[in-house]
């Protein structure tokens, strides 16, 4: 007899523009109320203006306090600003039926963004220690163009990462991005990369499913 567990197909949702508290409610009760059974699911969307402080998050990462609201959330990490033009791939993901510990799917995660920017030409990278992807740019200074963090519980995990895609990057000015003082951003387009979230968001999708399966 085989011992091979099949686990039910990961569900893909595309929500669009969707409001940050709303959507961080939504993950934190199907994670409360999935079973062993439950299928993973994939939310791919946009956010309103927002900047999300982690649970280590330190309030004096917030440099200026404008119109944009602050949100205390749940994930690990720093503090990050989700606006327009920025794909958010959500992972609700049982670790323990994928057989994956906290820091692998953080590794794949940030190979499911390499291994789509390479489709594009774009060279990028993770660090060790600083979760996330990194690129250069033309005079060969780093720059963050995907982000990262997650919250397990009861061996699952929601959060996920967000991409910058093209979008107002003027925000990541009045933080410390992720708590690193002078840390560059960049997005798709500086690369001559002319997409929407909405137009990757499928591609997305599927470079996490190939790390994870």
């Amino acid at each position: 007899m085989s011992n091979v567990v099949l686990r039910p197909a990961t569900a893909i949702r595309q929500l669009g523009l969707a409001d940050y508290t709303t959507t961080w409610q939504q993950m934190q009760a199907f994670t409360a109320a999935r079973n062993d059974e439950t299928p993973d699911e994939i939310w791919l969307l946009e956010h309103p203006p927002v900047f999300t402080l982690g649970q280590a998050g330190k309030p004096e990462h917030i440099l200026q306090r404008g119109d944009i609201p602050i949100v205390q959330i749940d994930r690990g990490g720093q503090v990050t600003y989700h606006g327009p033009g920025q794909l958010i791939a959500y992972t609700l993901f049982d670790l323990r039926r994928l057989g994956l510990g906290v820091r692998e799917l953080v590794r794949r995660l940030e190979n499911s963004v390499i291994a789509m920017l390479a489709d594009y030409d774009i060279e990028a990278y993770g660090k060790v220690d600083a979760p996330g992807v990194y690129v250069r740019g033309s005079a060969g200074d780093e720059a963050k163009i995907a982000a990262l963090g997650l919250r397990i519980r009861n061996g699952c995990c929601f959060h996920g990462l967000s991409l910058n895609v093209n979008m107002d990057l003027a925000p990541f000015g009045m933080i410390n991005p992720c708590g690193y003082e002078g840390l560059r951003v960049a997005q798709l387009v500086d690369f001559g990369v002319n997409e929407t979230p909405g137009g990757i968001a499928g591609k997305m999708a599927d470079k996490i499913l190939q790390q994870i399966n």
